[in-house]
């Protein structure tokens, strides 16, 4: 009969420990889910910003180029996400942003006083804030989700994950123009 009675708080106290296992698990995943979600969200808030910038930029340009202007503007509507809840969206509206970005950017260079403008160059060291915001909230989400994944590949983790249904977080990639790029150095030190 004593035999039987530990064997029983054996098994119980095995239950026990499995339950508050898997309790735990079931919170770590769930605070790492909302951690993801809540730095693509920052993401969102910042290519939003930047979006608002670089509209502010594209009217500013309409005095000077209204061709130009009215098609980036326009670019600038079709491509503008309201809120990129995934990675490759986020990938999508930088990769838009880059693309409309380098355009205003000519007509900058074609017309020497709005480049000159103080209010162009505000606008300019805005977008490139927002940039860097961007660029510290991508290495945010990409170690929550780092941390994500392996909470769900590890063992014993893994088998809560599977059994509660979390996935592995998509990781934002580099864009590989920049990871090809490489600058001049010689030209970069060249003195006149």
């Amino acid at each position: 009969m004593a035999a039987l009675t530990v064997i029983l708080i054996i098994i119980i106290a095995l239950i026990v420990i499995v339950a508050v296992y898997i309790f735990k698990t079931q919170r770590e995943l769930v605070n790492l889910d909302e951690l993801c979600k809540n730095a693509l969200s920052q993401i969102s808030v910042q290519l939003n910003s930047r979006w608002d910038a670089v509209l502010n930029l594209a009217k500013m340009a309409a005095r000077y180029s209204k061709h130009e202007s009215e098609t980036l503007i326009k670019v600038i509507r079709e491509r503008r996400v309201s809120s990129p809840s995934t990675p490759e969206q986020v990938n999508q509206q930088q990769g838009a942003l880059q693309e409309v970005l380098g355009r205003l950017i000519a007509v900058g260079e074609a017309y020497p006083d709005l480049k000159a403008a103080d209010l162009y160059r505000e606008t300019m060291a805005g977008i490139e804030k927002y940039e860097e915001n961007v660029r510290l909230s991508r290495m945010v989400y990409n170690d929550s989700a780092t941390k994500m994944n392996r909470m769900v590949r590890q063992w014993p983790s893994s088998f809560v994950a599977s059994l509660l249904n979390f996935r592995e977080k998509e990781y934002l990639k580099v864009d590989e123009e920049k990871k090809t790029y490489y600058p001049d150095l010689d030209e970069a030190f060249k003195v006149d």
